[in-house]
């Protein structure tokens, strides 16, 4: 039996199922918060339990409907505020906004850094989140962020998907930019890398250009941090059967998928999606998630009792 020290759980209403099974792993229940809408859209909290002094920790991601979600959170943390929690923790697996995280146009905002400032103001004294599109964001925050990956529990799956050989294996990047988190992979599981030079047409259309790396003859699994539309995922697990592959996963940390990204997935040529439930992913038809409440209730257990969790960090285990 884990024990925890003044320790309350919250969830919001973006995704309860994983609250819950986070609530399981640390054997704690949730706390008794009333989330209602009022007839106008607006979002009212209710804390209906003393919380004075206690340790809070809100589970919210904010996936899609993004701003409602991340604005519901930062009612639940001045509610918790008000209510005189001893410290408030913000627990948001899924962290959206981060795609817009520098200026790579004229006259556009860095989103990424508004949400963390905004996420300051409401009171949340520290962050704990989930593979983040770019590891810098957390350099956005003044407040202490543990960023944790979803690699160990993906790693395990495939692992199990390949009965453990995975001598035929080539892990590929479906872009440049994702070679890092590719190679950690690729490493923990003694595969080959490859990568995909893309061409991005638009925000929901990708043309894949080319492959760099040896896949013919072998089985590759594309990884990625995020897919919503599917459209990079797809195009690369194209060209990757035009270079010869044989049987074509992927393993994506964030499924922020819609009817477009799942109708893509099902006529593409990629035979499952590994993916975890950071977000409210069904499992339907290759899509198929993966529990994260372990991981994260071993951070929120050793956060509470002020312990270390380097070893949640290390990409490499």
């Amino acid at each position: 039996m884990i024990d925890n020290f003044g320790m309350k759980l919250f969830t919001g209403s973006a995704h309860p199922e994983l609250a819950q099974g986070i609530a399981s792993y640390l054997n704690h229940p949730l706390a008794d918060v009333s989330v209602t809408a009022f007839p106008d859209g607006e979002t009212f909290v209710k804390i209906n339990e003393n919380i004075r002094g206690e340790d809070v920790f809100i589970i919210q991601p904010t996936c899609p409907p993004t701003n409602h979600n991340l604005m519901e959170l930062m009612i639940m943390v001045d509610a918790a505020k008000r209510s005189s929690a001893g410290r408030i923790n913000a627990v948001i697996p899924f962290f959206g906004y981060a795609r817009q995280d520098r200026k790579d146009q004229p006259r556009v905002p860095i989103t990424a850094k508004l949400v963390a400032d905004l996420l300051s103001a409401a009171g949340v004294d520290r962050v704990v989140t989930m593979d983040l599109h770019a590891a810098q964001i957390q350099g956005f925050f003044n407040i202490p962020v543990d960023h944790l990956y979803g690699k160990p529990i993906v790693i395990k799956e495939l692992r199990d998907r390949f009965q453990g050989d995975c001598s035929n294996l080539t892990v590929v990047s479906p872009d440049v930019g994702g070679v890092k988190m590719a190679r950690a992979y690729s490493d923990a599981l003694g595969a080959r890398l490859a990568i995909v030079a893309k061409h991005r047409v638009s925000a929901t259309e990708v043309e894949a250009m080319q492959v760099i790396g040896e896949v013919e003859g072998r089985d590759v699994v594309l990884v990625d941090d995020m897919t919503e539309t599917a459209g990079t995922l797809c195009a690369a697990a194209e060209i990757l059967r035009e270079a010869g592959a044989q049987r074509i996963f992927a393993a994506v940390t964030h499924a922020v998928i819609g009817d477009l990204g799942h109708e893509r997935i099902e006529s593409s040529v990629i035979e499952e999606v590994i993916t975890t439930n950071s977000t409210p992913v069904e499992a339907r038809g290759k899509v198929r998630p993966v529990s994260i409440a372990p991981i994260l209730g071993e951070a929120i257990h050793r956060i509470n009792r002020g312990e270390s969790v380097t070893s949640l960090f290390d990409i490499d285990s």
